[in-house]
C-alpha cells in the first residue's frame, strides 16, 4: 500500500568550528525536526567540521567509533528516527567523505563520496560505489554533494530505490572572489570566457539538475546543504594559478605570493525536499539561519521506474574537467603527505606552468565531449 513519510533536511552554517560545538548545534536541529514528526533526517556534508581547505582536517578525521558517529547512532536510537549525515572518516589508512545512515535499531549504511570536488581531493579520496539502504521506510539511495552532478550515479539507482538522500555543502566558487595578500582580487569572470562559462555550475546542479534527475527516477529526494559565506585558503595556490595562465596571463604577476591565495564565496542554495515529480515541496533560503525544513510525501506501492530518457547534465564540460581531473590531480600530493602527518612541501610551480599549455589544449579538445558521466 502507498505510505506517507515525513522527510527533513537540515541546514547548518558552513564555517568551520570545533567538533563538540558543531555536534551540539546539529543535535538541537535534529531534535526539533524529530519533534515535528520527521522520520528521515539528513544533515549537510561534513556537518561535524564545517567547510574549508585546511590541513587541520586530517587530525579531525574520525573512525567509526569517533564522537560524531557515536552521536549519530545514539540519537537515531533515542529519537526513533533514521538519521543521515556526512563525516570525514579514517578507515584502513585512508580518509573518505562518508555518508552514514543510521536506523533506530542501530543498523548503519555507509556511502563514500565517489567524486571529491576539486580542492577536496587534498583531504580525502573517492571510492566508486552506490549504496541502497533497505530500511523500514523503504529503499534509500545515497549521494554526497558533487556526486549529484554525475548522471552515471543517478542511473545506477534507477528502479532500485524509493527515496534519494543527498548530503552537501557546495561552495559557489564560480561566483566567489579570490583574494591575494596584497589586496588585489579577481573573479572567475575575469579569467576569460572559457572559465566564465563555469559560473552557473553550482546553482544549476543543486537547483534544476537535482530536481530533473529526481523526476526521472520518480522518487522523492531529501537534499541537505550548508549555508552562509565562507573564506578559506586555496591549497597549492601557485600551482593552481600557473595552470590557469593560458586563460589569464595577467595572473603571472601574482605567482610569487599565490600560496596565500584565499577564496570567499557563498554556499549554494539547495536545502530542500523534492517530490517524485521533481516539484520542490519545501526549501530553505541559503542566507537563512541554521534550521531545518520538513515535508510529507507519499511513496507508491512498488519501486518506481525511470520516466523516459535521462535528462542531460546542467553543468558544462569545462566544469567537469576542472573539478574531476585538473584540480584533483594537483591536490593528490597534499593528501599523500597529510594523511600520514607529513607537512606538504611546495613543489616548483614552474613545472606546472610548463604543462599549462597542455592543460589548455585538453580543455579545448574535450570541451564538447564531456557531459557529467
Amino acid at each position: 500500500m502507498p505510505r506517507t513519510v515525513q522527510l527533513a533536511a537540515v541546514q547548518m552554517d558552513a564555517n568551520p568550528a570545533g567538533t563538540a560545538e558543531r555536534i551540539a548545534r546539529a543535535d538541537r536541529l535534529v531534535r526539533q525536526a524529530a519533534d515535528a514528526g520527521a522520520q528521515l533526517i539528513v544533515l549537510p556534508e561534513l556537518f561535524h567540521l564545517g567547510y574549508g581547505y585546511d590541513d587541520s582536517n586530517f587530525a579531525r578525521a574520525e573512525t567509526l567509533h569517533g564522537p560524531s558517529v557515536t552521536w549519530m547512532r545514539d540519537l537515531a536510537a533515542g529519537l526513533g528516527v533514521h538519521l543521515a549525515g556526512s563525516v570525514l572518516l579514517r578507515d584502513g589508512g585512508e580518509i573518505y567523505n562518508a555518508l552514514l545512515l543510521f536506523a533506530p535499531n542501530g543498523r548503519m549504511w555507509r556511502y563514500d563520496k565517489n567524486y571529491p570536488w576539486g580542492w577536496e581531493r587534498g583531504y580525502f579520496i573517492g571510492r566508486r560505489n552506490i549504496v541502497v539502504a533497505d530500511t523500514e521506510l523503504g529503499r534509500i539511495g545515497m549521494l554526497v554533494c558533487w556526486d549529484a552532478a554525475h548522471r552515471n550515479l543517478w542511473r545506477e539507482y534507477a528502479g532500485k530505490v524509493d527515496v534519494m538522500i543527498i548530503s552537501s555543502c557546495p561552495p559557489d566558487v564560480g561566483n566567489g572572489t579570490y583574494h591575494f595578500p596584497d589586496g588585489d582580487t579577481i573573479t572567475v569572470r575575469e579569467l576569460g570566457p572559457l572559465m566564465a562559462s563555469t559560473q552557473p555550475t553550482a546553482r544549476r546542479v543543486f537547483g534544476d539538475m537535482i530536481n530533473q534527475q529526481t523526476a526521472w527516477l520518480g522518487v522523492p529526494t531529501v537534499a541537505a546543504v550548508g549555508s552562509g559565506r565562507i573564506q578559506t585558503a586555496i591549497p597549492r595556490g601557485k600551482a593552481v594559478l600557473a595552470g590557469l595562465l593560458p586563460f589569464a596571463p595577467q595572473l603571472a604577476k601574482h605567482l610569487h605570493h599565490a600560496d596565500q591565495l584565499e577564496l570567499s564565496c557563498a554556499i549554494t542554495q539547495g536545502c530542500k525536499v523534492v517530490d517524485g515529480h521533481g516539484v520542490v515541496l519545501t526549501e530553505l533560503p541559503a542566507n537563512s539561519p541554521e534550521g531545518w525544513t520538513l515535508a510529507a510525501t507519499t511513496l507508491p506501492d512498488g519501486t518506481p521506474q525511470p520516466r523516459g530518457s535521462q535528462p542531460p547534465s546542467t553543468a558544462n564540460a569545462i566544469s567537469y574537467l576542472l573539478s574531476d581531473w585538473f584540480l584533483p590531480t594537483l591536490m593528490r600530493k597534499i593528501y599523500r603527505d597529510g594523511k600520514n602527518g607529513v607537512p606538504t612541501k611546495q613543489s616548483m610551480y614552474g613545472r606546472i606552468a610548463l604543462v599549462a599549455g597542455l592543460v589548455a589544449l585538453l580543455l579545448w579538445l574535450r570541451s564538447r565531449r564531456l557531459g557529467g558521466e
